[in-house]
């Protein structure tokens, strides 16, 4: 083998929980450690480090993506009540995910992972559906109240200033009930939108924007008008040039219009529909795991992350000794992305070429019938298909990797 290959600046990894940790091990120890020589800012955000800091280290992280720019990040658990039963945790903590896009101000870019073999269950669909997803407030930073009986439920804002406080009933109350409440921000909106019309530019391709502003005619109208004044005033004349254009319509309509393209768009969306709408696209292209995803930042930080969650089932098998078809993909796809990034900054194009190897050898693995179970399932049929386990899927994609390198 060759000298390893070195990463100049540093790269902040963020651990994460059940079967996706034990892959994250894999991926590194077989994939990356051999051929990089790399310092990685080491954070552990699984389920128990997040709960003995209290959240802190989670923060932690965040601002360490601030310094060097660059993170890679595995699936976290985001716990609910029997996740806090069975781990025993001080409380329900919110999603670390949505801690960083908050503190990071991103906007999270996901495409499809697309290999020869497996056609994308909507016929039409020619090319990937990029999905931009705004990565601040909605229900990912809520409020919320469990109703006891009858009263009112009001949303109120005090003036800073002093001025009369703004005052709405929500709901009068008979009876037991919920209450939620949710904001955002002209600034974050705004650097949504930027985000959005500079990777529409930079990918060449259309923009479409969707809301419920019918319905929502303040929350859902705010993004439709910071989204239309930001175009007309900077990236109207640049998409013109570029031959692509800007579409906005309802989130309904979008859907079905989406279920008709031939695909080759950026379909922006705000924080809940992108997180559904994302997993809808992952999984019509093969699975889950078929999804690479980007947190950028209008400040020049980037954050890169498996788009799926920690495989819960999976990891209950591994852990009764039971054997595993888990997907790797989108976690390989992660560290290529952060080391593409990074090779990039760094100006170190052997980086780079790395992790275009490496995208290649993982691509060209399912391409030659080698699968995980989840793509044996949705593949066209090959006569040299066949399913592997979780640790032979990885050894196979280091076969490949060998001769490229």
């Amino acid at each position: 083998m060759t000298d390893k290959i070195t990463v100049k600046t540093p790269i902040v990894e963020m651990d994460g929980d059940e079967m996706t940790r034990i892959m994250w091990a894999m991926v590194k120890d077989d994939l990356l450690h051999p051929y990089l020589d790399m310092d990685l800012e080491y954070y552990d955000l699984g389920m128990e480090a997040r709960d003995k800091s209290d959240d802190q280290i989670t923060i932690d992280a965040a601002n360490a993506i601030i310094k060097h720019k660059v993170g890679v990040k595995c699936a976290t658990i985001t716990p609910n009540a029997d996740r806090v039963k069975e781990y025993g945790l001080k409380k329900q903590w919110k999603s670390p995910n949505g801690t960083i896009r908050g503190m990071l101000d991103g906007t999270v870019f996901r495409v499809p992972i697309v290999v020869k073999n497996i056609q994308p269950a909507v016929r039409s669909w020619k090319k990937p559906i990029h999905i931009g997803r705004h990565a601040y407030g909605d229900v990912y930073k809520n409020q919320e109240i469990r109703v006891p009986g009858k009263g009112k439920g009001e949303i109120v804002f005090t003036p800073e200033d002093g001025g009369e406080p703004i005052r709405q009933t929500i709901q009068n109350f008979s009876g037991p009930g919920i209450l939620q409440g949710i904001h955002n921000t002209d600034d974050s909106i705004l650097s949504f939108a930027k985000a959005c019309f500079a990777y529409g530019l930079d990918q060449k391709i259309s923009v479409w924007f969707s809301t419920k502003d019918t319905i929502s005619k303040t929350y859902d109208a705010t993004f439709r008008d910071i989204f239309q004044k930001e175009f007309d005033a900077n990236w109207k004349n640049r998409f013109d040039q570029a031959g692509i254009e800007y579409f906005y319509t309802l989130i309904d309509d979008a859907v079905a219009r989406v279920m008709k393209s031939e695909g080759g768009i950026l379909w922006a969306t705000k924080n809940y529909d992108g997180d559904v709408m994302s997993d809808m696209l992952a999984s019509a292209n093969g699975s889950l795991a078929m999804m690479s995803s980007v947190l950028v930042s209008p400040n020049g930080y980037f954050e890169y992350e498996a788009a799926h969650g920690t495989v819960q089932r999976h990891y209950y098998k591994h852990m009764n000794g039971e054997e595993t078809s888990t997907n790797s993909m989108a976690l390989v796809f992660a560290w290529t992305g952060c080391l593409k990034k990074r090779g990039e900054l760094d100006n170190t194009p052997e980086v780079v070429d790395f992790a275009d190897k490496l995208e290649q050898a993982a691509l060209e693995t399912v391409e030659s019938g080698i699968m995980t179970g989840d793509l044996l399932l949705v593949c066209d049929k090959g006569p040299n298909d066949r399913k592997v386990n979780t640790v032979d899927f990885i050894r196979a994609i280091r076969e490949r990797l060998e001769t490229k390198m």
